[in-house]
């Protein structure tokens, strides 16, 4: 139980870590945009109507819904992979952990993984996407567009979830991981003066960004090879111990 509280946080964790990521964050203005059909100008406006602030919601939420189907089939994929090879899961959690480990320095830039500085972002045409239902295949091409700042972090919950003992856990920490790129991305959609207003000041500091996601990826990957997570969460309860972790 302790293990599988852990991996939830660290999904959360990692979802955050995408969205504020060098290859997501910047975009997010044209994301909204294109994804709702306003123009950005309309977004900025003091005063947005009510149907424009529907507009927004419906269609952030089936972009949501559209990458976390993909991320949630990732993971499904992965996890029936990994019980398939459950006689050998010690050594398929070791190599995951140790490739976690060159991700984290890789997003640091100690090493230079060369497959991952590829940019596989999902490239719009000038055509607007058709209702919700546009919106929703876009967000199957985001999750489908892995960009060498999410694709780490995300590989990384991957191979957890194939050391998962259930398949409905395997699930879970991808859902938690959407779901932690999805609550930002859809707060700043419903405020898009405010993230604009904020980021200008927080961009300085994208170098910083991607130190700590590395770090955080080592720190797990350590914990996973050495299969002592249990340490990750007796930190937790003495630093929260309002939250639940066993």
């Amino acid at each position: 139980m302790e293990h599988q509280n852990v991996t939830v946080y660290f999904a959360f964790i990692a979802g955050l870590l995408s969205f504020v990521s060098p290859c997501v964050l910047p975009l997010i203005p044209s994301y909204v945009s294109f994804i709702s059909g306003i123009s950005f100008e309309q977004l900025t406006a003091e005063n947005n109507s009510s149907e424009l602030k529907k507009v927004i919601i419906f269609n952030s939420l089936m972009f949501i819904l559209g990458f976390t189907v993909v991320f949630v089939a990732m993971g499904t994929t992965i996890t029936l992979l990994g019980q398939y090879f459950a006689a050998h899961q010690g050594i398929f959690r070791k190599v995951g952990a140790v490739v976690i480990i060159f991700f984290g320095l890789h997003i640091i830039g100690i090493v230079n993984i060369k497959v991952l500085q590829r940019d596989k972002r999902f490239h719009f045409s000038q055509n607007k996407p058709l209702g919700l239902i546009g919106s929703f295949f876009v967000g199957l091409g985001f999750a489908a567009g892995w960009t060498p700042c999410i694709g780490p972090i995300l590989a990384s919950i991957l191979f957890v979830a194939g050391t998962s003992e259930t398949l409905g856990m395997g699930i879970l920490l991808l859902v938690i991981y959407s779901l932690g790129l999805a609550l930002p991305f859809f707060l700043t959609s419903l405020g898009i003066n405010t993230f604009l207003k904020y980021f200008d000041r927080f961009k300085k500091h994208m170098r910083v960004v991607s130190i700590v996601s590395g770090v955080f990826l080592i720190f797990v990957g350590i914990l996973i090879y050495t299969n002592q997570f249990a340490i990750l969460t007796a930190r937790l309860n003495a630093w929260f111990p309002f939250l639940i972790f066993n």
